[in-house]
């Protein structure tokens, strides 16, 4: 039975639903993808697709839309002229102020600044294939965001050391 599930241990079936999901926040990075929206893309409960999905792909389905919306964003702010604003309601920011956040706390530098080094430093890619580019390119979110930014700001206690009020 184990063999049969392959090195996640999920089922097949199972995988090939999270898949679906995946494909359809690649495809439609922009959109809102809440979780109650994949697990019906995915014909799964809420609770056993944001739990299967992170078991699968090894983030939560938000952080995996975080990740793509950032690709999307640094690739928009490379290779045209539109404006910041413009680039953060197309990869599905609401708030350009959210967006630079996010956007420096993932990757260390602010839109502009990311810009102005990228327009400043010739890129000759040459014959490397786009997908290569694009996964050394990734943003590593290993943790959330919030709690990065916890970590910055001096307070190293974890999400799962604190102490809940009732």
């Amino acid at each position: 039975m184990a063999a049969e599930r392959g090195g996640t241990g999920q089922d097949p079936e199972l995988l090939r639903r999270l898949l679906r999901a995946r494909d359809r926040m690649d495809a439609a990075s922009h959109e809102a993808w809440t979780v109650p929206r994949l697990a019906r893309v995915s014909g799964v409960s809420e609770a056993h697709f944001a739990r299967s999905f992170r078991q699968a792909f090894g983030m939560p389905p938000h952080r995996y839309l975080l990740t793509r919306r950032i690709e999307r964003a640094t690739a928009f702010l490379r290779e045209t002229d539109l404006s910041i604003t413009e680039i953060a309601f197309a990869t599905g920011w609401n708030s350009l102020g959210t967006f630079g956040r996010t956007f420096r706390d993932i990757t260390g530098e602010s839109p502009h600044a990311l810009r102005a080094r990228e327009k400043s430093a010739p890129h000759q890619p040459g014959r490397v294939p786009a997908c290569i580019l694009s996964a050394a390119h990734r943003p590593d979110l290993n943790i959330a965001v919030s709690e990065k930014r916890r970590q910055e700001a001096g307070d190293n206690r974890s999400v799962s050391q604190e102490k809940e009020v009732p």
